[in-house]
């Protein structure tokens, strides 16, 4: 466990107060679960691989799920952005977004926001005897008679 990102005692001391209180069972160890979190979304991962000393994935993702639904990391970043001074300038950096592949082709062909938007709405879409067929994928006995070969 030496290799993994562990939180410190004193960024947990900074962060434990806005959790929520423990109903029943005792929760398994805050600071290693949330170290997991911030692990997996930081390097951007899927739940499933987060790494094994980190505990059970679902049991991070059932944390981040829960104490999401209940405000505890908005708590948290309002916070700990309270602490310090009031900053003159605030900059956003997004370059850590992803998109999918369709999407990035998408954009390269210069599709625009709105099409993505309506992709999956079924007003938006050609009726079915409208949407051209592809004559190559139908053997020649199936072609309408006003298709080209």
């Amino acid at each position: 466990m030496g290799d993994l990102f562990l939180l410190s005692e004193r960024q947990m001391a900074r962060i434990s107060p806005h959790f929520p209180l423990s109903h029943g069972v005792a929760r398994v160890d805050d600071r290693r679960v949330v170290s997991g979190i911030v692990y997996v979304i930081r390097n951007g991962l899927q739940w499933k691989d987060a790494p094994a000393g980190y505990g059970p994935h679902k049991t991070l993702y059932n944390r981040f799920v829960r104490w999401s639904r209940l405000g505890v990391f908005d708590r948290i970043f309002a916070g700990l952005a309270g602490e310090g001074p009031k900053p003159e300038r605030i900059m956003i950096d997004a370059t850590h977004l992803k998109a999918t592949a369709r999407r990035r082709a998408c954009l390269k062909r210069g599709c625009s926001p709105s099409y993505w938007a309506n992709q999956g709405r079924a007003e938006f879409k050609a009726p079915h005897r409208m949407r051209r067929r592809r004559t190559a994928d139908y053997p020649a006995s199936v072609r309408r008679s006003d298709e080209r070969p």
